[in-house]
């Protein structure tokens, strides 16, 4: 049962690494599509000089590129996250809830493989 357990086995930790390593893979693949998004955002509407809708443009553009710089804060912070979770695989202490000391669940982590923090200890911060 977890409860009894103090951490997780070094199987189970091979497990949590590889699914962080894949993770980490995506969330960088994916940061760099959102870089090249905001770069075509910069390079876009250079060519069209017709008045029309050019204030349209430029303000869906500004719309653009700040939700596209967003995106890229958040998916930065998710990298980092990830790389500290497997910081805790390597060290050992992966899936130690910081709040509680208790093992946070398998299901939980495979889910938010990031976690720091049991299900328990985010409903006392409620």
């Amino acid at each position: 049962m977890v409860e009894d357990k103090i951490r997780y086995s070094d199987t189970e930790l091979g497990e949590f690494k590889e699914l962080i390593l894949k993770k980490i893979e995506k969330a960088k693949a994916d940061l760099e599509l959102i870089k090249s998004a905001y770069m075509n955002d910069l390079n876009n509407g250079t060519e069209d000089t017709s008045p029309t809708f050019k204030a349209f443009e430029e303000g869906s553009e500004t719309m653009s590129k700040e939700a596209n710089s967003q995106l890229a804060i958040r998916q930065e912070k998710f990298i980092r996250d990830l790389k500290n979770a497997l910081f805790r695989v390597e060290n050992k202490t992966y899936g130690i809830c910081k709040v509680t000391g208790k093992l946070i669940t398998k299901e939980r982590l495979l889910v938010v493989p990031h976690a720091t923090m049991s299900i328990e200890a985010k409903n006392m911060q409620r």
